[in-house]
């Protein structure tokens, strides 16, 4: 039985081998180790070792694809923070405001080449189907990276566009690092499609989770102003829902302030007067339940061992609650 943050200590340790500090030349290797070093809470490859657990008692062929995982994700955040013009990152500077676009651009791409790496050094047995999960994945990210950016400008959004944007934004990552974890295990076909399901219902509670937390959360618990998404026109869900359930009036008023208000809190108080109004916070936790109950279902539906999945459901319902 290996606990949580045994879990994670596997996958920090492991980490620390790949001695990023000691690499040459530092100047591409030290924003990695910044980037890796600065918190997080290691969701996605933990997720993977627990997935693995769920069928095996030996986690050793996953912890590489684990961490192949948490530097691909990292990787996406470093340029994501470049095209978001984002200034902080977990409470701290952003690699592109510390080392400059360049520095942040190069690390990111050193990122995405170390994390095939690691894939590609799993056994030959579970390789093919390790690559195949990798790579359609890796793709479906950059699909919904771009989709981001489109709304931008697209002057409407629907609820179910955007809901695609997040699933492959955000979803399919968790989504694959638990089927990768399966396949690991050596899991049937059956099993790692039904958690690969199961993540990408989770991954949608925690996407329309954290669209709630930026404008409600807690500034010293998530290291961020509230509001942030409505600084950077964000389509949200909580946008979304609103100009959805607004009557014509109230609706005007939510694209005038998003529009013409320059005022950074008048415009974050502004938008958050009327999400109030309409209630807007409970029905986005109630859609984030909503998939978090489906990831559950899917779960329960896997072959696996009652109390195995039952330490699962405890660990994913502790995150929930962390981020509410």
């Amino acid at each position: 039985m290996h606990s949580i943050e045994k879990l994670r200590g596997v996958i920090d340790r492991e980490i620390e081998k790949m001695n990023f500090s000691g690499r040459y030349p530092p100047e591409l290797y030290i924003p990695v180790e910044y980037i890796m070093s600065i918190g997080g809470k290691r969701l996605r490859p933990v997720l993977a070792l627990m997935a693995c657990r769920l069928f095996s008692d030996d986690i050793s062929p996953c912890i590489r694809p684990a961490v192949a995982i948490e530097l691909f994700h990292n990787f996406t955040l470093l340029h994501d923070d470049i095209m978001d013009k984002a200034d902080m990152r977990r409470g701290k500077p952003t690699v592109h405001k510390k080392w400059g676009e360049n520095a942040a651009i190069l690390s990111g791409d050193v990122m995405v080449v170390l994390s095939f790496d690691l894939i590609s050094s799993a056994r030959l047995d579970i390789l093919p189907r390790l690559l195949s999960v990798f790579n359609r994945t890796a793709i479906e990210v950059c699909e919904g990276q771009q989709m981001d950016m489109n709304f931008e400008t697209t002057p409407l959004v629907d609820q179910h566009s955007y809901l695609e944007m997040i699933k492959l934004k955000t979803s399919v990552l968790i989504a694959a690092s638990m089927e990768i974890g399966a396949i690991a295990a050596g899991a049937s076909t059956q099993d790692s499609g039904l958690l690969y399901e199961s993540g990408l219902n989770l991954g949608l509670a925690f996407q329309l989770q954290d669209d709630v937390m930026d404008l409600y959360g807690d500034q010293d618990k998530f290291g961020k102003k509230p509001g942030g998404d409505i600084l950077m026109n964000k389509k949200t869900i909580l946008l979304i829902k609103a100009l959805e359930m607004a009557d014509e009036k109230t609706a005007k008023k939510i694209t005038d302030i998003m529009e013409e208000e320059q005022d950074p809190e008048t415009r974050v108080s502004g938008i958050k007067r009327i999400f109030d109004q309409l209630e807007i916070q409970n029905a986005a936790n109630r859609m984030a339940n909503d998939y978090f109950q489906k990831a559950l279902r899917k779960l329960d539906d896997t072959s696996c061992k009652i109390e195995r999945k039952k330490e699962f459901a405890g660990f994913i319902e502790t995150v929930m609650k962390r981020k509410s």
